[in-house]
Protein backbone atom coordinates (compact mmCIF):
# COMPACT_ATOMS: atom_id res chain seq x y z
CA UNK A 1 0.00 0.00 0.00
CA UNK A 2 1.37 3.57 -0.51
CA UNK A 3 1.73 6.76 1.43
CA UNK A 4 -1.80 8.79 1.36
CA UNK A 5 -1.10 11.80 -0.29
CA UNK A 6 -0.75 15.06 2.20
CA UNK A 7 -4.28 16.54 2.70
CA UNK A 8 -4.09 20.48 0.71
CA UNK A 9 -3.97 23.46 3.49
CA UNK A 10 -7.22 25.42 3.31
CA UNK A 11 -8.43 28.42 5.58
CA UNK A 12 -12.10 27.60 4.20
CA UNK A 13 -14.36 26.33 6.93
CA UNK A 14 -16.05 24.17 3.85
CA UNK A 15 -13.06 22.03 3.40
CA UNK A 16 -12.52 21.76 6.78
CA UNK A 17 -15.83 20.08 7.50
CA UNK A 18 -15.27 17.83 4.24
CA UNK A 19 -12.14 16.32 5.69
CA UNK A 20 -13.50 15.75 8.47
CA UNK A 21 -17.02 14.66 7.28
CA UNK A 22 -15.06 12.06 4.92
CA UNK A 23 -13.36 10.46 7.83
CA UNK A 24 -16.53 9.50 9.29
CA UNK A 25 -17.18 5.60 9.33
CA UNK A 26 -18.97 4.31 6.80
CA UNK A 27 -19.09 7.74 4.75
CA UNK A 28 -16.11 7.03 2.10
CA UNK A 29 -17.81 4.09 0.84
CA UNK A 30 -21.00 5.80 0.60
CA UNK A 31 -19.74 8.59 -1.07
CA UNK A 32 -18.16 6.64 -3.93
CA UNK A 33 -21.33 4.27 -4.38
CA UNK A 34 -23.44 7.97 -5.24
CA UNK A 35 -20.46 8.64 -7.25
CA UNK A 36 -20.38 5.77 -9.02
CA UNK A 37 -24.04 4.34 -9.20
CA UNK A 38 -25.90 8.17 -9.52
CA UNK A 39 -23.21 10.58 -11.02
CA UNK A 40 -23.31 12.17 -7.45
CA UNK A 41 -20.70 14.96 -6.94
CA UNK A 42 -19.46 14.38 -3.65
CA UNK A 43 -17.67 18.03 -3.31
CA UNK A 44 -21.59 19.02 -4.74
CA UNK A 45 -23.26 16.77 -1.92
CA UNK A 46 -20.71 17.87 0.91
CA UNK A 47 -21.23 21.80 -0.05
CA UNK A 48 -25.27 21.25 0.45
CA UNK A 49 -24.42 19.59 3.73
CA UNK A 50 -21.97 22.48 4.75
CA UNK A 51 -24.66 24.62 4.30
CA UNK A 52 -27.30 22.79 5.78
CA UNK A 53 -24.80 22.90 9.31
CA UNK A 54 -25.55 26.82 8.87
CA UNK A 55 -29.55 25.91 8.37
CA UNK A 56 -29.28 26.87 4.74
CA UNK A 57 -31.67 25.09 1.99
CA UNK A 58 -31.45 25.30 -1.71
CA UNK A 59 -33.81 24.43 -3.97
CA UNK A 60 -33.70 22.22 -7.50
CA UNK A 61 -33.31 26.13 -9.29
CA UNK A 62 -30.87 27.06 -7.00
CA UNK A 63 -28.63 23.62 -6.81
CA UNK A 64 -28.78 23.12 -10.77
CA UNK A 65 -27.38 26.53 -10.87
CA UNK A 66 -24.55 25.68 -8.40
CA UNK A 67 -23.96 22.79 -10.32
CA UNK A 68 -23.81 24.23 -13.88
CA UNK A 69 -21.28 26.78 -12.66
CA UNK A 70 -18.56 24.18 -11.25
CA UNK A 71 -19.36 21.40 -13.60
CA UNK A 72 -16.83 22.46 -16.16
CA UNK A 73 -14.17 22.07 -13.50
CA UNK A 74 -15.49 19.05 -12.36
CA UNK A 75 -15.29 17.34 -16.11
CA UNK A 76 -11.70 19.12 -16.96
CA UNK A 77 -10.07 18.77 -14.22
CA UNK A 78 -11.65 16.55 -11.11
CA UNK A 79 -12.97 13.25 -13.47
CA UNK A 80 -10.35 12.91 -15.84
CA UNK A 81 -7.75 12.64 -12.95
CA UNK A 82 -9.92 10.18 -11.27
CA UNK A 83 -10.26 8.25 -13.89
CA UNK A 84 -6.49 7.80 -14.22
CA UNK A 85 -5.67 7.10 -10.70
CA UNK A 86 -8.33 4.56 -10.77
CA UNK A 87 -6.94 2.61 -13.98
CA UNK A 88 -3.83 2.77 -12.26
CA UNK A 89 -4.85 0.41 -9.82
CA UNK A 90 -4.59 -2.13 -12.53
CA UNK A 91 -1.13 -1.29 -14.50
CA UNK A 92 -0.06 -2.42 -18.14
CA UNK A 93 2.30 -5.10 -17.81
CA UNK A 94 5.25 -3.32 -18.94
CA UNK A 95 4.80 -1.01 -15.88
CA UNK A 96 6.66 -1.76 -12.48
CA UNK A 97 3.61 -2.05 -10.32
CA UNK A 98 5.58 0.03 -7.85
CA UNK A 99 6.45 2.79 -10.35
CA UNK A 100 3.05 2.67 -11.04
CA UNK A 101 1.58 2.88 -7.61
CA UNK A 102 4.30 5.81 -6.89
CA UNK A 103 3.23 7.44 -9.65
CA UNK A 104 -0.68 6.58 -8.69
CA UNK A 105 -0.15 7.99 -5.39
CA UNK A 106 1.17 11.67 -6.67
CA UNK A 107 -2.16 11.43 -9.03
CA UNK A 108 -4.19 11.34 -6.19
CA UNK A 109 -2.80 14.20 -5.00
CA UNK A 110 -3.47 15.86 -7.67
CA UNK A 111 -6.94 14.91 -8.02
CA UNK A 112 -7.19 15.90 -4.39
CA UNK A 113 -5.60 19.74 -5.00
CA UNK A 114 -8.39 19.69 -7.75
CA UNK A 115 -11.19 18.73 -5.33
CA UNK A 116 -9.83 21.50 -3.12
CA UNK A 117 -9.59 24.09 -5.52
CA UNK A 118 -13.43 23.55 -6.52
CA UNK A 119 -14.63 23.73 -2.97
CA UNK A 120 -12.85 26.83 -3.00
CA UNK A 121 -14.99 27.68 -5.63
CA UNK A 122 -18.34 26.85 -3.89
CA UNK A 123 -17.00 28.60 -1.13
CA UNK A 124 -16.58 31.75 -3.03
CA UNK A 125 -19.83 31.29 -4.12
CA UNK A 126 -21.41 31.05 -0.35
CA UNK A 127 -19.22 34.18 0.47
CA UNK A 128 -20.45 36.37 -2.03
CA UNK A 129 -24.33 36.00 -0.87
CA UNK A 130 -26.17 33.97 1.17
CA UNK A 131 -27.05 30.53 -0.87
CA UNK A 132 -30.53 29.46 -0.25
CA UNK A 133 -33.46 29.38 2.38
CA UNK A 134 -33.76 29.28 6.29
CA UNK A 135 -34.70 25.70 7.24
CA UNK A 136 -35.73 24.63 10.60
CA UNK A 137 -33.01 22.20 11.24
CA UNK A 138 -29.50 21.16 9.87
CA UNK A 139 -31.01 17.59 8.90
CA UNK A 140 -34.09 19.40 7.72
CA UNK A 141 -31.95 21.73 5.08
CA UNK A 142 -29.37 18.35 4.55
CA UNK A 143 -32.70 16.12 3.72
CA UNK A 144 -33.90 19.35 1.01
CA UNK A 145 -30.67 20.36 -0.33
CA UNK A 146 -30.20 16.56 -1.36
CA UNK A 147 -33.39 16.13 -2.60
CA UNK A 148 -32.73 18.85 -4.75
CA UNK A 149 -29.90 17.76 -6.02
CA UNK A 150 -31.38 13.93 -6.56
CA UNK A 151 -33.74 15.82 -8.86
CA UNK A 152 -31.15 16.51 -11.23
CA UNK A 153 -29.62 13.00 -11.25
CA UNK A 154 -30.71 9.57 -11.31
CA UNK A 155 -32.41 8.46 -8.02
CA UNK A 156 -29.42 7.58 -5.42
CA UNK A 157 -28.55 4.19 -3.52
CA UNK A 158 -30.80 4.65 -0.99
CA UNK A 159 -28.52 2.97 1.41
CA UNK A 160 -26.12 4.81 1.00
CA UNK A 161 -27.86 8.02 0.57
CA UNK A 162 -28.91 7.03 4.39
CA UNK A 163 -25.50 6.12 5.42
CA UNK A 164 -24.70 9.42 4.87
CA UNK A 165 -27.78 11.34 5.82
CA UNK A 166 -27.50 9.38 9.00
CA UNK A 167 -23.96 10.48 9.65
CA UNK A 168 -24.93 14.03 9.00
CA UNK A 169 -27.77 14.13 11.32
CA UNK A 170 -24.62 13.34 14.46
CA UNK A 171 -22.28 15.12 12.77
CA UNK A 172 -20.43 17.74 15.06
CA UNK A 173 -18.91 20.13 12.15
CA UNK A 174 -16.03 21.85 12.89
CA UNK A 175 -16.04 25.49 13.88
Amino acid sequence: MSPQPPIPESKSPFWRFSIKFYQVPGVPPACIELQDQAGVDVNVLFFLLWLATQNRALNNQQVAEMDRAVGPWRDMAVVPLRHIRRALKSPPPVMAADAAEGFRTRIKAVELEAERLQQEALFQMAERSPLGSAAASPVEAARASVSAYQALLRPFPAGALETVLSAFAKFDPPR
